[in-house]
């Protein structure tokens, strides 16, 4: 979705306003982000161990490595085309992880927005961000992301 402004996120609020493309969560990208963390338990690289002891059969993703890529699925659904200097990560006000994401699954993610208000320099913009696995109905991660559109 291309928007003029920030202004007019308004006219969006309690609407869904996107829905990204399939993405592959490949071993390799879980390994990197383990490396780039410091995370390098068991359940995220040792297929063996993961096959024989996990609960999962596999290796799965870092619930992080998953949330951090809200940014990169927002870019996916939403811009702004004039008025804003930049966009912030504000923070979250809630995050749950309740699906795993095993290795070499396609993950997408729908943003709602909740909320917007002006706040000094800009706007404060709060989304509903719902990550899904391919072919399965429970979500692997669910967030309440607050970000600020500085003007």
């Amino acid at each position: 979705m291309l928007l003029e402004s920030p202004q007019a996120l308004r006219q969006l609020i309690g609407r869904e306003i996107g829905v990204t493309e399939w993405m592959l969560l490949t071993r390799e990208r879980i390994q990197q982000f383990a490396e780039v963390t410091d995370d390098r338990q068991w359940i995220h690289l040792d297929q063996e161990r993961a096959r024989r002891d996990s609960p999962y059969g596999t290796t799965v993703a870092h619930g992080f490595l998953t949330l951090s890529l809200l940014s990169s699925f927002l870019r996916q659904v939403l811009q702004i085309r004039e008025g804003t200097r930049m966009s912030i990560n504000y923070g979250l006000n809630r995050v749950r992880f309740p699906a795993p994401v095993l290795a070499g699954t396609k993950i997408r993610a729908r943003f709602w927005l909740r909320s917007v208000e002006e706040v000094a320099g800009g706007f404060e913009v709060v989304l509903e961000a719902k990550v899904e696995t391919e072919n399965t109905n429970k979500p692997c991660c669910v967030a309440e992301w607050v970000l600020r559109y500085c003007l």
